[in-house]
């Protein structure tokens, strides 16, 4: 097998990240323009999206590693096959979340301690993404099933089309033309849906034209069970530690809004500027995923781990020093979301706490990914368990109590360096050659 050219697979996938952060930032931005209370209100429901779009992540996950196991080890049939129950998959997941963000969503609001200044805005615009929501599980694995064919230059082009149609419907239908005063919030959903209805169409005929694959209606129905095992043997326990990292999070999320609405936009604010510092980290952990995958289903495990070692030592270069130039740069990117001195000293704050919260996360979104491609993936969801637990859940209560938004920010970067070096001694130790020996056993079987 060729030498895989990690950058060239991680360069389209940090292209298609810095889109979708950025048209979030934009978001996040036209709502903070009306009021803190809106800003609050779109970070507390990005939180809750971000949290049952854990189901979605199930597919994503386990399709990408399956799929490009097949094809490094020379099985393309088995990959068309698998990659068609994306679709079934997708329709029953994404009415579940559905049901759920319409007819739950004031009760999680309520739960997460939404001030009364956000609740009236969070509820209305967390039901109107609903309908988005359901698209959005079609695109997500379509989108992972492309890049595991290393198609990632046509997935990027699909998400620029996408995300900018988000964007550019989002600015009149939020603000306003002329006279008319817009939507606010519920303008970005609108937006969204549109964009994602694009995306699906954009994902169906590349399929075709790709792939060679054009999906019959029953396909959109049905759910091989034989061809979806080996899927949720992969994604259920990532997706499963995903789950326990989301609501480790929300905990942590009540316990700022305890805080009260200036708290809380300033986390928001702060989480979204961090979204752009672990983007490099996260490219290189996605495309370390792909080509490990490849190469475990090739017999190539040398190979593998020299590009995971590769991808931690580069991640840390890159996230250190754009978390150090970020928090240096903070007065100046935090006048773009609010002129209150008290949320920006906060934020500055929280940025500078950040550089050893994004070195340690490099671990988790390099390793994490490259131990689920060679097979290993119970490991990192056992390991990571307790310190989610009892650090980021009730060490972010206790905390925040004790020292406000600093306390939590110290919890969060904790658990990254934790659970990143559980992970650092699973790869270094060889914890994963028995799992990557086992799949290469069974991908010998089924030829």
């Amino acid at each position: 097998m060729a030498r895989p050219r990690i950058n060239a697979i991680a360069g389209p996938i940090l292209g298609e990240f810095l889109l979708g952060m950025s048209v979030a930032m934009a978001g996040l931005w036209l709502a903070s323009y009306t009021s803190d209370a809106a800003a609050g209100a779109f970070g507390l429901a990005n939180q809750v999206l971000e949290t049952v779009f854990v189901v979605f992540r199930v597919l994503a996950i386990g399709l990408g590693v399956v799929i490009t196991q097949a094809l490094g080890g020379g099985q393309p049939e088995t990959a068309r096959r698998s990659a068609l129950v994306a679709l079934g998959a997708g329709s029953w997941a994404g009415l579940f979340v559905v049901c759920c963000v319409l007819f739950g969503n004031e009760a999680v609001l309520e739960l997460l301690n939404a001030p009364d200044a956000v609740l009236p805005l969070a509820a209305p615009f967390l039901a109107l993404l609903a309908p988005a929501i359901l698209l959005d599980a079609y695109n997500l694995s379509m989108a992972a099933i492309l890049r595991a064919h290393l198609h990632v230059r046509d997935s990027l082009r699909v998400m620029v089309l996408m995300h900018l149609t988000h964007l550019l419907i989002a600015v009149p239908l939020m603000r306003g033309v002329g006279g008319w005063d817009g939507f606010g919030l519920n303008g970005y959903a609108l937006a969204m849906l549109v964009s994602r209805a694009l995306g699906l169409v954009l994902h169906l005929l590349l399929w075709k034209s790709r792939l060679g694959l054009v999906p019959r209606a029953r396909d959109w129905w049905t759910v091989p069970l034989p061809l979806l095992a080996p899927v949720l043997r992969i994604g259920l326990p990532g997706a499963a530690i995903e789950a326990i990292y989301r609501i480790a999070f929300m905990v942590s999320l009540a316990a700022t809004a305890k805080l009260g609405v200036a708290a809380l936009a300033t986390h928001s604010y702060t989480l979204q500027i961090l979204k752009y510092v672990l983007l490099v980290s996260m490219a290189i952990g996605w495309a370390s995923e792909i080509m490990v995958g490849r190469l475990v289903g090739g017999g190539d495990l040398r190979q593998a781990d020299v590009l995971v070692r590769k991808g931690v030592r580069n991640g840390l270069l890159a996230s250190g020093g754009f978390a150090l130039l970020v928090a240096l740069a903070a007065p100046w990117l935090l006048r773009g979301f609010t002129h209150d001195p008290a949320v920006i000293a906060a934020a500055q704050t929280l940025l500078w706490l950040s550089i050893l919260l994004e070195t340690g996360r490099v671990f988790n979104l390099v390793i994490n990914g490259a131990l689920r491609a060679t097979g290993d993936a119970v490991y990192p969801a056992l390991a990571s368990v307790g310190s989610l637990i009892f650090v980021m859940g009730l060490g972010s209560f206790w905390m925040g109590r004790w020292f406000g938004l600093p306390g939590i920010w110290l919890v969060y970067a904790a658990d990254e360096w934790i659970r990143g070096l559980l992970m650092l001694a699973r790869w270094t130790r060889r914890g994963w050659l028995g799992h990557a020996r086992d799949t290469q056993r069974r991908l010998r079987s089924a030829r």
